[in-house]
């Protein structure tokens, strides 16, 4: 392999995925929305929900921990958590009942109508996320979903859908957590009023 090549050609991915978002109103307003659905969440004492599988777990985890600790400015804790962090509840559900309903189940007993659940898909077809979704229908939660180009099965259960367009895993979630981050900036700096 030539690393030098492989490099150059990866971040040059990287840069054309990023000036398609860029280009993209359409995509750019279902974020500002998003944002906008945050903000009210946290304005309301709700609280938002994130989960993922692999490395959109990882992701999961990272973009929680930015409201619950902070993004840039020093302030109150916003309340979000990542639904995987207990790992004696993921096992023990899904060695009991099935790991296709590990996030379903915490949002039956967790999400209250006002609260968000974002998930993060490369697919849109992880059957954890999209029966977390269908739950949050039943429960009057709303959902966002981050996906790749096609939104997979979550497209038709997310109420808002940020399918960033791209079929390649690793660039589909270098997408998403630059728009978790963005999404950190606008939220924290809208509700405590940074310049």
């Amino acid at each position: 392999m030539d690393g030098k090549r492989t490099l150059k050609e990866r971040l040059e991915q990287h840069q054309t995925l990023m000036q398609k978002l860029l280009n993209d109103p359409r995509l750019q307003e279902s974020v500002l929305a998003a944002a906008e659905w945050m903000i009210k969440a946290f304005r309301q004492g709700k609280k938002i929900y994130f989960c993922g599988n692999g490395g959109s777990a990882a992701d999961a985890q990272h973009l929680a921990a930015e409201f619950s600790g902070k993004f840039y400015l020093d302030r109150e804790v916003l309340p979000a958590e990542a639904l995987h962090y207990n790992t004696s509840y993921l096992t023990a559900v899904a060695n009991d009942y099935s790991f296709e309903i590990v996030y379903a189940r915490l949002m039956e007993g967790l999400g209250k109508k006002g609260d968000l659940l974002i998930g993060l898909s490369t697919s849109g077809n992880s059957p954890n996320i999209v029966k977390a979704f269908e739950v949050c229908r039943e429960k009057g939660i709303k959902t966002i979903g981050f996906t790749g180009e096609s939104g997979g099965k979550l497209k038709a259960f997310s109420d808002l859908l940020i399918a960033i367009p791209s079929t390649d895993t690793p660039r589909v979630q270098e997408a998403h957590i630059t728009i978790g981050h963005i999404l950190c900036e606008i939220v924290e700096a809208t509700l405590f009023k940074a310049d």
